[in-house]
């Protein structure tokens, strides 16, 4: 490795051992604020979802929200947590423009939940990511920036802020730091996120949906040399896409093994990763939790969860995303790791509504985890993203299921639904593109290819009835792959018997 160039990622894992830790943060679904009465709709007209608590302004007093910590106590119990018997809310101290009140109503040394761990499996191996601590807090409002070409703070010509997030309840999962995983670490680190993200799903607690700033991550990164103690972290903000994840973790070890091997100090800082190049840019020095002067907050009561209470809430816990994959693969007829595949994917719901829209589970898994899944790397989206849905696939297979569509048409067809054209039966119509099943139409393309390949007729003539495969081409060839194949087989067969 030289100091003009980055290392590849093979040659940082080789020089390098990565240590990673996540921090999510999770929007709850509740009607209202965390510690007022004020809605939580996204999407309304900026600062239209205010009120004097959650602008700070003086006199004004908090309650807090029973059902966010119903839903902090639900996802701590999914999360194999210990819940507190006690615990508070604390401030935590900071100026931002975003920031109302100046401060932040968060928790610090006395968190909800602690003690919890998540298992992800990659490739049939299981990796165990601990969970430090699961606390609740509120979320600022939303700075925007206009006037520039990035949509950040430089370059803009003025500054906008809307306080309508500010105040809704937050939910921070924060790991313990994960070694040991080597180059698998931004497997790892998008498992975990996919995992997180599906166990909250399955609690009806958020929507987490990423692209909406709902479920947020933090990707912290260092590296250190094999036996040497851990290195200086650096935390990625704001990951919004599970792709990103994944690509965030890569980045940082590529960017921080480059500046190691040159000589050069890795500070703790902020970053920022960037979606179009896939690398990280800086942000400002890492605070640390003297910055913030915690202190607990003066105007809420205690949150003491009653243990009975607790217990119930456990009791109802639906079926989660590990068990639920278990059962899921025994309906299907697939394999643990198959199973896994397809989790990894993302394509598990998918599947289960393409089955519900009435196809078979191989037909639903063949085009997901198949065409589609190709189609979505090769974009960089995510499958949910690629532009079908699970009701197209449906009636695609089904028309391959009556024979209307060969494999090779039905790809066409996907083709057009995918850019847009239609549902499968109008791309057929549009296109011309079903199977002709005809005898009528399919005698003249039989014949011709008969008279066009006498020695193949001649051994068919003679009993070698697998010689049929090679007019069976020829028909399908001049026919554009419509003909139907089992049809062209007999007519072929029965000329030459």
């Amino acid at each position: 490795m030289t100091t003009t160039a980055l290392p590849t990622y093979e040659d940082a894992i080789a020089h390098y051992e990565p240590v990673i830790g996540l921090e999510t943060h999770v929007e709850l679904g509740t009607n209202t604020k965390m510690f007022c009465g004020c809605p939580t709709e996204f999407g309304a007209e900026p600062n239209t979802q205010v009120c004097p608590v959650c602008l700070g302004l003086p006199g004004a007093l908090p309650v807090a929200n029973r059902a966010a910590i119903e839903a902090t106590i639900r996802i701590g119990l999914a999360l194999n947590c210990d819940i507190a018997p006690w615990c508070r809310m604390a401030r935590k101290n900071y100026f931002y423009p975003d920031m109302p009140k100046n401060f932040q109503t968060s928790q610090y040394d006395e968190p909800l939940c602690v003690d919890g761990y998540v298992d992800v499996q990659i490739d049939g191996e299981t990796f165990r990511v601990e969970i430090e601590r699961v606390h609740l807090e509120e979320d600022t409002g939303k700075s925007l920036h206009v006037g520039g070409a990035t949509g950040r703070i430089h370059g803009a010509t003025e500054s906008l802020v809307d306080y309508n997030r500010a105040g809704i309840p937050l939910v921070e999962i924060v790991t313990k730091p994960v070694p040991g995983l080597g180059a698998r670490a931004p497997e790892v680190a998008k498992a975990y996120v996919t995992e997180l993200r599906d166990i909250i799903r399955s609690l009806d607690v958020s929507d987490v949906r990423m692209e909406q700033g709902s479920m947020r991550c933090d990707v912290n990164t260092s590296l250190n040399r094999p036996g040497d103690e851990w290195g200086t972290r650096t935390e990625t903000k704001n990951v919004n896409s599970l792709r990103s994840v994944e690509r965030a973790v890569r980045s940082e070890i590529i960017r921080q093994a480059g500046l190691l091997t040159g000589g050069t100090r890795i500070f703790q800082e902020t970053r920022h990763f960037q979606e179009t190049t896939g690398d990280t840019r800086p942000g400002r020095s890492k605070e640390t939790a003297t910055d913030y002067r915690y202190f607990p907050e003066p105007d809420l009561v205690p949150i003491a969860p009653d243990t009975a209470w607790v217990a119930e809430l456990k009791a109802a816990l639906p079926e989660l995303p590990s068990v639920k994959r278990a059962r899921l693969a025994e309906e299907w007829g697939i394999s643990a790791l198959d199973m896994q595949s397809v989790a990894n994917a993302g394509a598990i719901e998918l599947i289960e509504e393409t089955i519900a829209a009435g196809t078979s589970a191989a037909g639903a898994r063949k085009w997901w985890m198949g065409e589609l899944a190709r189609r979505a790397n090769e974009s960089g989206v995510e499958l949910a993203a690629v532009g079908v849905t699970p009701a197209q696939v449906a009636q695609l297979q089904g028309l391959v299921d009556e024979g209307k569509l060969n494999d090779k048409l039905a790809r066409q067809v996907l083709e057009g639904v995918v850019a847009g054209e239609g549902d499968p039966a109008a791309v057929i119509e549009a296109r011309g593109l079903g199977v002709v099943s005809d005898t009528g139409a399919l005698t003249a393309a039989v014949d011709e290819a008969i008279a066009a390949n006498p020695d193949i007729a001649a051994k068919i003539r003679d009993g070698k009835v697998a010689a049929a495969g090679a007019l069976v081409g020829a028909v399908m060839k001049t026919t554009r792959g419509q003909a139907d194949a089992k049809t062209v087989r007999e007519l072929i067969l029965a000329r030459l018997s």
